[in-house]
């Protein structure tokens, strides 16, 4: 499979300050019946972004006009912790978010979200801080993201590290999942097969 590729771009924060958020909050386990990735969006944090009647919390941060085109989520520790359900990073594409800041993530979440063109962006406890701080003052406040260099700059002139596996990272700027990495591959693996056949025929 093929999605658009994560090279370098600049967005808006979506702040929410909460630690340990599980799949089952992101996506709640009745959601997870369809294999569709279509409209998952609208179910995102259903429980505390909908009341009982099913209307929006206007309090809620994704029910504001101001995330508009964000595509960061900016989340408190341990994001992503509980079940190993794929649709929480399906969920969380499909609003529009294309990487999520956090101190950690639970591994399953984070090589589902890798596998699924959600980059999972750690970060020092210090600068976690510092980034809801400064979109406390100024929800507009922007950050760039740059997987090339593995890099995030801070509106303070800051540039951040960020930890990724190589593979993951090529997939990512390829804009390739496990099987789109292997298709791109089939002429060399053709080939691979065709001398190791022919290898055996020799030796047989």
């Amino acid at each position: 499979m093929t999605f658009r590729g994560i090279m370098n771009f600049r967005s808006r924060l979506v702040p929410l300050p909460m630690n340990n958020v599980d799949t089952d909050q992101i996506i709640p386990a009745r959601f997870l019946k369809t294999i569709s990735k279509q409209g998952l969006d609208k179910q995102l944090f259903n429980d505390w972004r909908y009341d009982a009647e099913g209307n929006p919390k206007p309090d809620f941060i994704l029910n504001q006009p101001r995330v508009k085109g964000a595509q960061i989520l900016l989340a408190g520790d341990n994001f992503g912790c509980g079940s190993s359900r794929e649709h929480a990073p399906w969920a969380l594409t499909q609003f529009g978010f294309r990487a999520v800041i956090s101190t950690s993530f639970a591994d399953i979440f984070k090589q589902n979200s890798l596998k699924n063109a959600l980059l999972p962006i750690v970060v020092p406890a210090d600068v976690h801080a510092a980034l809801f701080a400064m979109v406390d003052r100024d929800p507009d406040t922007e950050v760039t993201v740059d997987l090339a260099t593995q890099t995030v700059a801070l509106p303070d002139g800051r540039k951040v590290e960020f930890p990724i596996d190589p593979f993951s990272r090529h997939c990512l700027l390829e804009g390739v999942d496990e099987l789109g990495y292997i298709l791109k591959n089939e002429a060399a693996i053709a080939a691979y097969e065709a001398g190791r056949v022919g290898s055996i025929d020799t030796l047989a």
